[in-house]
């Protein structure tokens, strides 16, 4: 199955491929979301080749039609494809209408740059006709052809005395996370460019794009710089406790300006925010979210600094999170632990009763010192947690602690 594919045809298949040939099974619409340029619609396409009818709202013609004749646009025998749906909303209570009039499973398959379900537009939600699916930015792993995200479920399933043995026996390609940070996973900048130049072309391409023309399809804004100025400010505060005064006081916007902007951001599928974990036993926890990117090579150029920081080796790590969770059937969420006395757990992966706290540190000798707030985190939540992970920029992996395993980020994921 041809999912990506490069300029020297190596195949690159992607790791959600398989939730949605199974969604199309069950489903009669399948939606599968997601920013621009992560793949979508050569996704949607390769997958379902054959008689599906490829309908893009892009097109002038095609969006005239779904404003003026919903229903002819969705109507025949045929499945169809209806990309880039969020630019006309109202053509999902004609899809509604088909499915309601014929029900068959595949029937529908949606995409869209904006998540659905977060736009004020959109009355129809399809519920219990549509499955949900997100396309996340290529994982390191479907970068190297692998078609697969990091170890998490081996980390999960197994026994904590198995984890060294399994990452030091898994095949893994040592490589600087400083470059994977500059260069994200986007198909385009990530496989096809190899020179920074043209990367940030393609950047500043991207960003024009997306403020020019996909904002603007989404809600109206009264200032594009204002709204460049905090894609910025929000880059240089990767991996931070979202504090919306603090970031209108940075840039001269008052506070309902910025909510408004960082919800139109994480509408588009391009700014993440990460939430607090909750169940609180006997210390008081910071509950607001940390911010995240979705793709860290964008975060990366807008950003303008000169060399990546441990704030994009958790970003990359986190982007390799979300599309594990948002592949596999079983539930499972990804949060953070800080606590008013500043102990803090960059990752808590929740999958059922278990709990995997995970620590990101650049640095290339981890030390003792490091594992300090995982066993803090382990001391708290008791039985429900398992050994800490601290994955660092090295290349050895051993245990640092009695219960806390130090691998290098690049045997993980």
């Amino acid at each position: 199955m041809i999912i990506i594919e490069d300029v020297n045809e190596i195949l690159r298949p992607r790791l959600v491929a398989d939730s949605l040939a199974e969604h199309l099974e069950v489903m009669p619409a399948v939606v599968v979301t997601g920013s621009r340029q992560t793949g979508k619609s050569t996704l949607v396409r390769e997958l379902t080749p054959g008689d599906r009818r490829y309908v893009s709202l892009d097109d002038l013609d095609a969006a005239d039609l779904a404003r003026r004749d919903p229903d002819a646009l969705v109507a025949g025998r045929h499945p169809v494809i209806l990309d880039e749906v969020q630019r006309e909303p109202q053509l999902l209570a004609a899809v509604k209408r088909a499915i309601d009039r014929r029900r068959i499973p595949g029937q529908f398959l949606l995409t869209g740059s904006a998540n659905l379900l977060l736009m004020r537009q959109v009355s129809e939600s399809l519920a219990g006709r549509a499955g949900y699916l997100t396309l996340w930015p290529m994982t390191r792993r479907e970068l190297l052809g692998r078609g697969c995200c990091g170890e998490w479920d081996m980390l999960l399933g197994a026994s904590d005395d198995m984890w060294l043995d399994a990452l030091a026996a898994a095949p893994a390609v040592p490589e600087d996370w400083r470059r994977l940070a500059q260069v994200g996973g986007m198909p385009t900048p990530a496989l096809h460019l190899d020179d920074a130049s043209h990367r940030a072309i393609w950047f500043d391409g991207y960003v024009r794009t997306y403020l020019e023309r996909d904002l603007l399809s989404l809600s109206s804004v009264a200032s594009l710089p204002d709204f460049r100025r905090l894609m910025r400010a929000a880059c240089l505060r990767l991996g931070q406790i979202v504090n919306q005064a603090a970031l209108g006081r940075d840039i001269g916007l008052p506070q309902p300006t910025v909510n408004r902007h960082l919800n139109l951001l994480e509408t588009s599928h391009l700014l993440v925010r990460v939430p607090a974990f909750s169940p609180n036993r006997t210390k008081r926890l910071i509950k607001s979210p940390k911010l995240y990117w979705s793709d860290v090579g964008v975060a990366f150029h807008l950003s303008g600094q000169d060399e990546p920081s441990g704030a994009h080796l958790e970003n990359i790590v986190l982007t390799d999170l979300l599309a594990w969770r948002d592949a596999r059937s079983a539930p499972a969420e990804i949060l953070h632990w800080r606590t008013t006395s500043g102990e803090e757990v960059d990752f808590v992966i929740e999958s059922g009763d278990r709990l995997l706290p995970v620590e990101v540190k650049p640095t290339m000798r981890p030390r003792l010192r490091d594992t300090a707030h995982l066993r803090a985190f382990r001391t708290e939540y008791g039985a429900r947690a398992l050994p800490g992970l601290l994955l660092h920029g090295g290349d050895t992996i051993e245990w640092l602690a009695p219960d806390v395993l130090a691998a290098p980020w690049w045997r993980v994921l």
